[in-house]
């Protein structure tokens, strides 16, 4: 079969992309271009560079829950691959993958070489080309297939192309995309963490809580989870989740609104308050900053104490009704000023991009370009952390690398 297919971006949806592609089409030739010095970077770094490949959540009813963006299309997809048929998929490739207490699955060898090894060795093995520093700055359709104009002045031709650059911050980067159907949806970040400047709670940076209700005042916007005290505000599951799921409305904002706090999520407001007065009762004669009722970290608990008001060698018996009222508010109603967001470690993620309706939802081609493919977070696709936008990734690699040889079912508008 001489067939050209050129993969834009070398990351983890274009290797998967350019390899299915190899494997499915034998006697196609693939060329993966890669606009910086090196391919599958957040590969590399992903998980402390460890690779959180994918996620143990192998109902895909389930699975798809986890996208704050995409999540019909990706039922659909998964059909063709899920999280399932990427263990197995390693697994053929000798590689062996390991779960952890939270689903997290990483490589048994505990660092992503071995998954960036597999990749880079599958692909040479399969005679995929690659090349590096190599960006394109235009991309044109010509007759029956495409021309590339690359960075470095050379003019590249391909019958097919598959675009898996991931996303771009800015719309602008998305300028040189032939015209879709739909229109672009502007990138916003999503996973963050929350700058929360001069709130008392900086000297703990390093504490976390298990199991905490965090959301956004003045939406529905919240989450559920553990909870980490940063230098800097708030990280943990549960501040990341809530990002990606209002990626868009805190963006909106400009990133400055009030994050609400419960650090006692199992106990409604009432009944924490109901416990406090037993408590009160059981220890009367013990100081109030050194009895922590709710087994919450020492040094937040007398955080919380002493922003109630309460000194350290009051007793519970001789606790006023006001401090405890406070005390009771700051546990189940902390409010902190958000001004701002840090990206969450190296891995970076948007939401936004090409929109799923202007592809065909079963092959990632374009309806409006015949021949051009999309794949891996430059789609308005995004999961929370946990491997799955590894799995978006691979998923959508898969589809396309099924389908890119095909006669284009496609149709120009």
């Amino acid at each position: 079969m001489s067939l050209h297919i050129a993969v834009i971006g070398g990351g983890a949806a274009g290797f998967f992309g350019a390899i299915t592609a190899v494997e499915t089409y034998p006697g196609a030739t693939v060329t993966i271009l890669e606009k910086t010095r090196t391919v599958l970077n957040k590969v590399r770094i992903s998980g402390g560079g460890r690779c959180n490949v994918t996620h143990s959540c192998f109902d895909n009813r389930q699975l798809v829950k986890h996208y704050p963006r995409g999540e019909k299309a990706l039922r659909s997809l998964l059909n063709q691959f899920d999280a399932a048929d990427t263990v197995r998929w390693f697994e053929q490739k000798g590689i062996a993958l390991k779960t952890e207490a939270d689903g997290r699955m990483f490589p048994a060898t505990n660092t992503s070489e071995t998954i960036v090894d597999c990749l880079l060795n599958t692909a040479q093995r399969l005679g995929i080309q690659i090349r590096t520093s190599c960006g394109v700055s235009t991309l044109q359709p010509d007759g029956t297939g495409w021309q590339l104009q690359l960075l470095t002045s050379e003019t590249l031709y391909a019958d097919r192309v598959l675009i898996a650059t991931g996303g771009y911050p800015q719309r602008p980067s998305y300028d040189w995309f032939p015209d879709q159907t739909d229109e672009l949806i502007d990138p916003v970040p999503s996973l963050f963490t929350f700058n929360v400047p001069d709130n008392y709670l900086l000297p703990l940076a390093g504490v976390s809580v298990p199991d905490t209700a965090v959301s956004v005042v003045g939406t529905k916007q919240q989450q559920r989870g553990p909870l980490l005290v940063t230098h800097w505000g708030f990280s943990g599951p549960a501040v990341l989740r809530l990002s990606a799921w209002a990626a868009r409305d805190l963006a909106s904002v400009d990133y400055r609104f009030t994050l609400r706090i419960n650090w006692v999520p199992t106990l409604t407001e009432n009944e924490l308050r109901a416990a406090l007065q037993d408590f009160r009762q059981q220890n009367g004669r013990k100081q109030v900053s050194s009895q922590n009722p709710f087994g919450l970290p020492s040094r937040l608990w007398q955080s919380f104490v002493s922003e109630s008001g309460i000194e350290d060698n009051q007793r519970w018996a001789d606790l006023p009704a006001k401090p405890l009222n406070r005390l009771a508010e700051r546990l189940t109603n902390s409010q902190f000023g958000v001004a701002g967001k840090s990206t969450f470690k190296d891995e970076f993620v948007t939401c936004g991009g090409v929109p799923l309706s202007s592809l065909d939802v079963q092959t990632l081609e374009s309806k409006a370009q015949p021949g051009l493919f999309f794949a891996g977070e430059v789609l308005d696709v995004d999961g929370i952390t946990g491997g799955f936008n590894f799995q978006n990734a691979w998923t959508t690699g898969y589809v396309v690398g099924k389908h890119i040889g095909h006669e284009s079912t496609a149709v120009a508008e």
